[in-house]
């Protein structure tokens, strides 16, 4: 056994793995242990802006992205998912396939999967998606519209159900 060598013989050769660091994917995003910078993943097509980050204009992309810096403008991934990570600070329009708040955020938020807010959050501007999740904790003033799968919005209208009236009764 290893333990048992010989004084005089040479230690085994230990076999050393190289060890790859985590990489944020949307399903869990990474609040605290983002790069000071902005970097791009090869493993999970994500890109991290990173805290120490400042960046006004129009961003637009074709991989998911996550926010931990301050950005003020338009962002535009239609195709992909958006985290504004808890340190966030965004003034801007969004438009993403799914985007999760965790930061703050001044501006409307469109996003054709899911909007999630997390109890950390503070959003100042409407919300339009296909589906909303907001947290206990979590600070949100603008309207909201979920919309269908289809892009239409949902709305009141007249009831569809057979046993509704509509004032008029049929003999």
């Amino acid at each position: 056994m290893w333990w048992e060598q010989n004084p005089g013989s040479p230690l085994p050769k230990q076999q050393t793995e190289r060890v790859r660091p985590a990489v944020p994917t949307m399903d869990k995003p990474i609040m605290d242990k983002t790069p000071n910078a902005l970097v791009s993943s090869t493993n999970h097509d994500t890109a991290v802006l990173g805290k120490a980050l400042i960046l006004r204009g129009e961003l637009s992309g074709n991989e998911d992205l996550l926010i931990e810096g301050q950005f003020e403008g338009s962002i535009n991934l239609q195709d992909h998912c958006l985290t504004i990570g808890s340190d966030a600070q965004i003034q801007a329009d969004i438009q993403a396939s799914r985007a999760i708040i965790l930061g703050s955020v001044k501006g409307n938020v469109t996003a054709r999967e899911k909007i999630e807010i997390r109890k950390t959050a503070h959003v100042l501007g409407d919300l339009i998606a296909g589906g909303i999740l907001i947290e206990d904790g979590a600070s949100v003033k603008g309207s909201i519209e979920i919309t269908r799968d289809n892009g239409h919005q949902d709305s009141p209208g007249p009831s569809t159900r057979p046993d509704a009236t509509s004032g008029d009764e049929a003999s």
